[in-house]
């Protein structure tokens, strides 16, 4: 992740000390993204333009950015984004295979990098939702 808070901060999107902000979530990664788990088969780029809906839900994900990582960053992206049914969305999924306990209040973490690379490409507004995020990031 650290490349895009150092490349926002050249590009004038983000100043020094926010960019601190962030690389000191970065430091004490993975702890902030909650409980260890296996690395699960991620979507990568899970938001509401790559689900595409029929008349009895979802029908197929599209434009994956496939990799392993926490299950808990395929989840956030939605979370972000927005999307239709997002809650019956989660509620399911939790139901099926149960996230550790303050999953809601590590999603910050876990949209961090989208964030990041939306505040390169897009600029100041998603740049303060990045900082707010890691601002926020859980300390133990």
């Amino acid at each position: 992740m650290l490349p895009y808070p150092r490349r926002a901060v050249d590009d004038g999107t983000v100043r020094a000390a926010e960019a601190a902000d962030v690389e000191r979530v970065c430091a004490r990664l993975p702890e902030p993204a909650g409980p260890p788990e296996p690395p699960a088969r991620l979507h990568g780029d899970l938001w509401n333009g790559n689900v595409l809906w029929g008349a009895d839900g979802a029908v197929r994900l599209i434009g994956p950015a496939a990799h392993g990582g926490h299950r808990e960053t395929d989840l956030a992206m939605p979370r972000l984004f927005g999307g239709p049914h997002l809650a019956a969305v989660l509620d399911a999924y939790h139901g099926a295979a149960p996230l550790a306990a303050g999953r809601r209040e590590r999603a910050g973490v876990h949209q961090l990098f989208p964030l990041l690379v939306h505040a390169v490409l897009f600029g100041r507004g998603y740049a303060e939702q990045a900082v707010a995020v890691a601002r926020a990031a859980p300390r133990r």
